[in-house]
């Protein structure tokens, strides 16, 4: 099994891997890469293209091929890098020898998800050194080596800053440090578009494996839960087990005592509970279950105390479900209705696998109380995806009055996942494929190697990509846009919780779910929608479950599927 996708090693010409300790295993490793293109160069500047040719780390006494950045009196040289694909890590500069004497040089590096972010100065257009430091100033030896940075990044800018001076450049070369995971899980089908979006958003979350799976490479670098739920039904999808998230999980848990709300957030808490049902599904870890024994019962009784007799909720905390609906407090109360009966019913089921009768009594008698009172659906497609999900609603009603009205209008980069999956739900896989289509591919059109925190349509028209400069009269789609937390460009182009059409793909177009613990039971039920074809492989503890669905004359979809011995595979008519 090869460690990292095809896509990934043909750009990116890996070598000289060096594996990075954590907590004794050598999963993290270093790759360095070189620069694809010299996208934009200031003042005297030669001999660039020898920073594009894969390099050795060494410096040398030759001083042959180098680049030279040269400053006459104050006027600044500068050169702008891309490597041709985002990537979590830092910076590795090799120089050669300027005369006179061998005094460091002092330069200016500015890292950048995309060219805007590399080419601002720091307030501009919301440009920050929040959480990773992107925009520092440092010196550089004569004739030596130096490695700086810990960001996400795909641009990098270097700026000469001493007057009447040179810099020899022999090499500048990104630090990639990710995961040396192989990629079990796969999608091809008969739409290139659906099959970038399924490998971006599987990219997507392998760079947020860190030491801990982070929300974003950027910003935050936190272990927040919610985003947690789309990023490990990818990393289950992609990946199979990966003990980043029990880490990851076991972390929310043991820094939030209660009372309190995981990140101060109460369906956090509620999504914690299920992925804890996701991932025993999947790996049947009873014993790691039985571990969160303590915790959950806890967590329930809060919940259920913030449940009133007449069965709405009344939760407490920061009433959240995702930024864009944030504003709306009748969504969001529709919302946590829904969160609330989702997550005391998949505690239910694991407190019954437990053998925990009180939590299960608990837990069941309050979702009988919830499902009594049902909020309004309104226009929310946040409110009513969860509620379709969660059966308060009419799947079909809500795609309809809802969820399928504007294609992708009012589509969120996070809670998409679940406005898909009751599109899905209500059978409607075809407008599914099609917002998948426009909304994450249009991503793709914008220059993306990673899906990001947000996007909205309404952004689309007359933008500019994000790995050009900006043309006159076209709208910075980094710089121009965002709110809330993530204003101008100091929103997250690598945002985990952006993943969910990996999954969903893999779901519903292959088929394949899981329906009983430890993956030993996996129902195939393919939905092909307009594509001729589809086929792929998914993880179980056992090897992976490889299928191909094509479409005969008669457009009756054909199946062929192999599975390990130890997994049963029910096949829907």
């Amino acid at each position: 099994m090869k460690r990292l996708y095809t896509f990934l090693t043909a750009l990116f010409s890996l070598q000289f891997m060096v594996p990075c300790f954590a907590d004794g295993k050598t999963e993290i490793v270093r790759t360095y890469v070189s620069p694809v293109r010299v996208i934009w160069q200031s003042g005297a500047v030669s001999n660039m293209e020898q920073l594009l040719v894969p390099g050795n780390g060494q410096a040398d006494l030759t001083n042959a091929s180098i680049c030279v950045l040269k400053n006459t009196g104050d006027e600044q040289s500068s050169i702008l890098l891309d490597f041709g694909k985002e990537l979590h890590g830092g910076l590795e500069i090799v120089t050669g020898m300027w005369s006179p004497g061998n005094t460091p040089r002092n330069i200016r590096v500015r890292f950048g998800e995309s060219v805007s972010e590399a080419m601002a100065d720091i307030g501009e257009k919301g440009a920050t050194n929040d959480h990773a430091i992107r925009d520092f100033n440092m010196q550089v030896p004569w004739l030596g080596k130096i490695q700086v940075g810990e960001s996400g990044f795909r641009f990098v800018r270097i700026d000469l800053l001493d007057n009447d001076a040179e810099l020899h450049l022999k090499e500048v070369r990104a630090i990639f440090t990710y995961r040396d995971i192989p990629y079990v899980g796969s999608f091809t089908s008969s739409d290139e578009r659906l099959n970038e979006i399924w490998k971006t958003g599987a990219y997507t979350v392998h760079l947020n494996m860190q030491d801990y799976l982070w929300d974003g490479i950027k910003r935050d670098r936190l272990v927040w839960v919610g985003d947690l739920h789309p990023e490990v039904a990818t990393v289950n999808t992609v990946f199979g087990y990966n003990e980043v998230v029990p880490k990851s999980l076991d972390l929310a848990r043991d820094v939030t005592p209660l009372p309190n709300w995981m990140s101060g957030i109460s369906t956090y808490s509620m999504w914690w509970i299920i992925l804890h049902h996701d991932w025993y599904m999947h790996h049947g870890d009873l014993d790691y279950l039985k571990e969160q024994q303590p915790y959950l019962s806890g967590l329930v009784k809060q919940i259920v105390s913030k449940v009133g007799p007449d069965g709405k909720e009344r939760m407490d905390g920061n009433r959240f479900l995702d930024w864009p609906s944030s504003e709306d407090a009748d969504a969001v109360h529709a919302g946590l209705q829904a969160m609330t009966i989702w997550s005391l019913s998949t505690a239910a089921k694991l407190s019954e696998v437990m053998g925990d009768n009180e939590t299960h009594r608990i837990a069941g008698e309050a979702v009988k109380r919830l499902k009594k009172y049902t909020p309004p659906m309104g226009q929310s497609k946040q409110a009513a995806a969860l509620m379709a999900i969660t059966d308060m609603v009419d799947p079909a009603t809500a795609n309809a009055d809802v969820l399928a009205v504007g294609g992708a209008k009012n589509f969120s980069t996070f809670y998409g996942y679940y406005m898909l999956q009751a599109m899905a739900k209500a059978g409607n896989y075809q407008g599914a494929l099609d917002v998948i289509r426009s909304y994450w591919g249009g991503m793709l059109d914008l220059g993306a190697t990673t899906f990001w925190e947000d996007f909205n349509m309404e952004w689309l028209p007359n933008a500019s990509r994000i790995d050009e400069l900006v043309p006159a009269g076209k709208k910075d789609i980094h710089g121009d846009y965002g709110a809330y937390c993530y204003v101008g460009l100091r929103h997250s182009l690598c945002h985990g919780w952006a993943s969910g059409p990996t999954s969903w793909l893999t779901e519903h177009v292959l088929g394949i779910k899981v329906v009983a613990p430890r993956s030993k039971t996996v129902l195939v039920d393919p939905h092909l929608g307009d594509l001729e074809y589809a086929e792929g492989t998914y993880p179980t503890p056992y090897g992976p479950i490889h299928v191909s669905h094509r479409k005969d004359k008669d457009g009756k979809v054909v199946s062929t599927i192999a599975a390990p011995e130890e997994v049963t595979i029910i096949r829907k008519k």
